[in-house]
């Protein structure tokens, strides 16, 4: 029949829904984006429905801020409107192929949520999805009003290890009792993989801050080295 749309095009980029092109453009889905050119405006990405072919696309002015954060591999909604024969990216929606990161991205925002079982529960998650981007909300929800979604965050803050610990360093000298026990509790269940991050900060710090990182290092059983920043393990201390 001479009106069916046929279900694969001939186009390599397929436009629009049944009936056409629309004029203002069309969405563009792809699951891997291939490369990133801010500097050149372009963008190209692979279409798994014709075999793994890439297409370059250029990119429009208002959608540069929004192209430096797409990354390769990225899965990515673009849409795309035709302007004097070229492919025009207009804007992009990013989609994460990784099911783990788009359940991060979830909880990210649970984290926030008015109703605190949402913060528990994100904040009792985001541990076990080892996502570094949660260091520093979970690291805000150790003030949360509510015990539990503190005590999530306490437990995995500690799951997710060294990342937590830079962004814990300066709650050490908190004026709230809770909090600065908190922060040196975690850093110590952390353990030896904190003492990286510590001994950096140790060079770093003003003389209160010092002391505190000393005294927790001290309770680890780990000091400096003898004219030395970095820091060895002294076993038990006597």
């Amino acid at each position: 029949m001479a009106d069916q749309v046929p279900e694969q095009p001939a186009k390599l980029i397929q436009i629009g829904p049944k009936g056409g092109a629309k004029q203002d453009g069309f969405n563009l889905v792809t699951e891997k984006v291939v490369a990133v050119n801010p500097a050149a405006k372009q963008l190209e990405v692979e279409l798994l429905a014709y075999d793994g072919k890439t297409v370059i696309l250029d990119v429009a002015e208002e959608a540069l801020e929004d192209l430096k954060k797409l990354k390769p591999g990225d899965g990515a909604t673009i849409r795309v409107v035709e302007n004097g024969g070229k492919r025009v990216a207009k804007s992009f929606r990013i989609r994460s192929k990784d099911p783990n990161t788009a359940k991060a991205d979830a909880m990210l925002l649970d984290l926030k949520d008015t109703h605190w079982l949402n913060r528990k529960y994100a904040a009792e998650a985001l541990g076990d999805l080892k996502d570094e981007r949660a260091v520093a909300p979970l690291v805000v929800a150790l003030s949360d009003e509510v015990g539990d979604v503190r005590q999530r965050a306490y437990d995995s803050l500690i799951k997710l290890g060294a990342v937590s610990v830079t962004p814990l360093i300066s709650l050490l000298v908190s004026e709230e009792d809770e909090l600065r026990q908190s922060a040196t509790e975690i850093i110590r269940k952390i353990g030896k993989p904190a003492v990286e991050p510590l001994a950096v900060a140790l060079g770093e710090a003003d003389d209160r801050l010092k002391g505190r990182i000393m005294k927790v290092l001290d309770r680890m059983g780990y000091k400096p080295k003898p004219k030395d920043d970095g820091v060895k393990q002294l076993g038990t201390q006597v």
